[in-house]
């Protein structure tokens, strides 16, 4: 449980002080009512209990200059945004504040509109709470739109840089609009075969109003309507629709016309955003001279069959999201020169994360994420306090600010969601038997002979994390936290059929229809306890290798047989080990240091249970994982001349940033893992910290580290598993240059970096 902070002196004689003038005020006022009327021209209401917590309460922070985890506090209510007043705020409030925004606690707090006016409402004044309030609306305060407020006096609050475990509601910026106008949004098709294709990429514009779909008058209509409802059905650009062919078809059909008006912009992310008019109830033509209002979409890459085209669209974008769980959302990289790096939330909004959105051939965006809420990139922050108007073609086009070593960290940097088209995959995958709908026995939709669909089991021969992942998207259930091949205790439909097998996904394809699989079912195990199941998680670890440390740590050891028994017995040598002439004689071993860092949103644990680990008593320590690295030497054309591999010898916290408590420790049979904001560390001089080059030639080489490389524990993001560096090898010393994480660079720099002929000196350039 949360301790209310500590007060000091200061602050305890400060509220003894208050308290006693409460107590005279209260005095006087019982005994001398005339007398308080002629000094005191108002007396202001004061604070009382707000009434029931309401529903549906979102907070979030805002303003400029702020951070993640600072800013001006804004809170929905009835709709709406707005502020609260700094009157009679204290450290108190901020702590319930910062917990309703998923931080452990509260550092401070801020007056006088520091972060900017807001607008709109004010919705609380006179809050006092005790800090152990589970929210601001239980606190005491004038309640709910009493103020004397004006925006000088917004409230901000900041909070201490850590996250309560499990909280996954904060740093979200999404288009407010008043639903009770306009619902939903859909396209209907008018031709009976469009009807049966997905995505819907054209059709008659339709709301949702009371239950039933109306029409759009299109009387006035745009471009720039068009623009903003095909962002909302997730494609990035409108094209000119046949009005002739639907003026017939509109001629044959009976119209409820809704709207009579629709003014966009073209940079609204919802149609309910742009100014409106209605029909009254009487009116007695609701669309003069019009019909309903239709669209056509261009869908993006990703949603046409021209494979060609996405691979060429793909090597030239500028732009990319990395560490989402669901299509159209990660984190927002940018290609500045040869390099990727991130973007920092400072002032992110819809309109920018719209036009990442639309630049990768989705719609517009759904939200936009601050706070690192797909996980913490690594290498360079490319841009901050990013400023789009929302028509721009790129993000590069929009303004921003270059970025100095005080302006950002990872943890602040932006992400998005956007708006994709409806495929229906949803309805050709179920899980069952599980004890939440996150788990469960993997079932598929297929159909017979006789047109007829059933529900059929996946063969689990095979099935792993990567299949697992296409499911769990697939569903709209996150990241995949485990693969499983037997599913014996979950027992949960009576469907026995094995319908598919011999499943092998790459995790990138939007539905397991689009995974390798047999073309005739073959299962060496049959029967339901061996069909695939899945386990789906809204988070996921992340973990990345520390390249700069590997390329300042390398050098080589002749390290003598008589002392490598231990690493022997662990297969940490090369083959012909086994052939020396043991004890006498050494082997030479490339040896360095290694972080492996978790920069996702969840811990890496091993997959194996505590009671499975590997007691080595040569060691003397469990091994949670049979590999957990894999450490290669490879020529320039890509073959294996050296390997090793690393099992985990304990995997714990070594270190961690500046507010992270560590967790895992190996000591005394300790948990393992490696917590978010946290490494793993590996020194030189550990055993099995190495690759064995003693029969390796002069010459120069790929040096390669794989983390995680049999995808045994789930993450975010496996491209970055990879590290690579250019070692050239004399026969006596060796050198590496250019280490990075495996899509850290451009194609183009990675090619010439595979080209790469091999350093001609020890000099560096």
């Amino acid at each position: 449980m949360l301790q209310r902070p500590a007060r000091g002196i200061e602050g305890l004689a400060m509220e003894q002080s208050q308290r006693w003038q409460r107590i005279v005020i209260l005095f006087v006022g019982v005994w001398f009512p005339s007398l308080l009327a002629q000094t005191t021209t108002s007396v202001r209401p004061s604070p009382t209990p707000t009434p029931q917590s309401p529903a549906h309460l979102k907070f979030r922070l805002a303003g400029h200059p702020r951070k993640h985890n600072e800013g001006r506090i804004e809170v929905f209510y009835k709709g709406e945004w707005g502020t609260i007043c700094d009157d009679d705020f204290s450290l108190a409030n901020a702590h319930v504040l910062c917990r309703q925004l998923g931080f452990v606690s509260a550092t401070g707090w801020a007056h006088s509109a520091k972060y900017g006016k807001g607008t709109g409402k004010i919705w609380l004044d006179n809050v006092q709470c005790s800090g152990s309030e589970r929210s601001i609306s239980v606190c005491k305060s004038r309640g709910w739109g009493s103020s004397d407020c004006t925006h000088d006096e917004d409230a901000g609050v900041i909070c201490k840089d850590e996250r309560l475990p499990g909280f996954v509601d904060s740093n979200i910026i999404e288009v407010q609009v008043d639903e009770r106008k306009v619902e939903e949004v859909r396209l209907r098709p008018v031709v009976a075969m469009a009807s049966k294709r997905v995505p819907v990429t054209e059709g008659v514009v339709e709301v949702r109003y009371k239950e039933s779909w109306v029409q759009v008058c299109d009387n006035g209509w745009t471009p720039k309507n068009s623009r903003v409802v095909c962002g909302m059905m997730g494609f990035p650009h409108e094209r000119k629709v046949n009005k002739n062919f639907y003026k017939l078809y509109a001629e044959r059909q009976k119209n409820y016309f809704l709207v009579h008006s629709v003014a966009c912009l073209g940079t609204e992310v919802h149609l309910a955003a742009c100014p409106l008019e209605f029909n009254q109830a009487n009116a007695t033509e609701t669309c003069p001279g019009g019909m309903p209002a239709a669209v056509s979409c261009v869908p993006g890459p990703d949603y046409t069959q021209n494979r060609a085209m996405k691979q060429k669209l793909k090597a030239l974008r500028t732009v990319r999201l990395k560490g989402g769980a669901r299509p159209g959302e990660g984190r927002v990289e940018v290609l500045k020169g040869t390099e990727w790096g991130t973007v920092c939330d400072d002032r992110w909004n819809l309109q920018a994360a719209s036009v990442v959105c639309r630049e990768l051939g989705y719609g517009s965006a759904k939200l936009a994420l601050t706070g690192a809420r797909m996980g913490q990139g690594i290498g360079p922050i490319h841009m901050n306090e990013v400023q789009c108007t929302g028509q721009e073609r790129s993000l590069w086009n929009c303004g921003f600010k270059n970025i100095t070593a005080e302006d950002c960290k990872h943890t602040e940097d932006a992400a998005v969601r956007c708006n994709v088209p409806y495929m229906g995959f949803e309805k050709t995958v179920r899980i069952t038997g599980g004890r939440s709908r996150f788990e469960g026995r993997v079932e598929v939709l297929r159909s017979g002979a006789n047109g007829t669909q059933n529900w059929g089991l996946i063969c689990g021969e095979g099935w792993g994390t990567k299949e697992a992942m296409v499911v769990c998207k697939q569903l709209g259930l996150g990241y995949a936290n485990h693969g499983l091949q037997e599913t014996w205790y979950w027992d949960g439909s009576n469907v026995t059929d094995m319908v598919m097998s011999g499943v092998k996904c790459t995790g990138d394809e939007l539905s397991l229809s689009q995974c390798q699989q047999h073309k005739t079912v073959s299962c060496p195990k049959t029967g339901a306890r061996f069909a695939a199941g899945v386990i789906c998680s809204e988070t996921a670890s992340d973990l990345v290798l520390n390249a700069p440390l590997v390329q300042q740590t390398v050098y080589i050891e002749d390290r003598p047989l008589h002392m490598l028994y231990c690493a022997a017995e662990e297969d940490c040598l090369s083959s012909t080990a086994a052939k020396a002439n043991w004890p006498y004689g050494h082997r030479r071993l490339l040896r360095f240091s290694s972080e492996i860092h978790n920069i996702g949103r969840a811990d890496f644990r091993p997959k194996a249970g505590r009671h499975s680990w590997v007691w080595h008593a040569c060691h003397g320590h469990y091994h949670s994982m049979d590999i957990f690295t894999h450490y290669d030497l490879l020529s320039i054309n890509g073959t294996k001349v050296a390997e090793g591999h690393k099992a985990s010898f304990c995997l714990e916290d070594s270190d961690c940033h500046e507010g992270v408590s560590k967790r895992y420790e190996c000591a005394n049979f300790g948990e393992q893992g490696i917590t978010v904001g946290c490494w793993d560390s590996y020194r030189h001089d550990i055993d099995c910290q190495w690759i064995d080059i003693t029969d390796v030639k002069p010459g120069n080489y790929i040096l390669q580290v794989v983390i995680n490389p049999n995808y045994e524990v789930s993450e975010s993001d496996f491209t970055n598993n990879a590290m690579k560096c250019n070692c050239k090898y004399d026969g006596h010393r060796i050198w590496l240059h250019n280490c990075h994480i495996g899509d850290a660079f451009s194609e183009e720099a990675e090619r010439k970096f595979e080209k790469y002929p091999g350093q001609l000196n020890n000099q560096i350039s």
